[in-house]
């Protein structure tokens, strides 16, 4: 049974490429959540009008990949100590955050920062309830395949 799981970490591109090469992962979509405003488009979320984060949906295996290890994984790709950006990219649309569906998701959540925390960062990562999820406009899909570049504000750190 596949599984899905959201995370908002700053710019998408970064998150989806990053997220696509661990085992287990069937794929990777970009979109919006966690605003106030039905099918929004890129341009209303960078406008800072619909209150959402660039977001990725991941598809899962979890006989292949638990949830615990892409919270990690996601903890690492993006720098959970930055408050409403990542690097140069800067606005609330780029904020972390972890989108759980289940009570275990958030609880495994909020063990991930704590242990992040216990190792002394200043985590910034919000751990909401997931809402409705957009699909971003096709070009923002596979945006660092499609134009074969690596992602600029996104960068693996290992943390755990």
């Amino acid at each position: 049974m596949k599984r899905k799981a959201y995370f908002a970490g700053g710019c998408f591109w970064g998150v989806e490429h990053l997220m696509q090469q661990q085992k287990g992962v069937i794929s990777v979509v970009s979109g919006y959540m966690g605003g106030n405003m039905e099918n929004p488009t890129y341009e209303q979320v960078k406008s800072h009008i619909t209150g959402h984060a660039e977001t990725v949906e991941v598809l899962y295996d979890p006989l292949q990949v638990s949830y615990l290890t892409l919270l990690k994984l996601f903890m690492e790709i993006h720098d959970p100590t930055q408050l409403n950006r990542q690097g140069v990219d800067v606005g609330p649309q780029y904020r972390s955050e972890i989108f759980y569906q289940t009570e275990q998701e958030r609880s495994e959540a909020l063990d991930v920062i704590q242990i992040l925390k216990e190792k002394g960062y200043n985590v910034a990562t919000r751990v909401t309830p997931a809402s409705k999820f957009w699909v971003a406009e096709e070009y923002h899909q596979d945006y660092c395949k499609v134009h074969n570049i690596e992602p600029e504000c996104h960068v693996r750190v290992r943390r755990f």
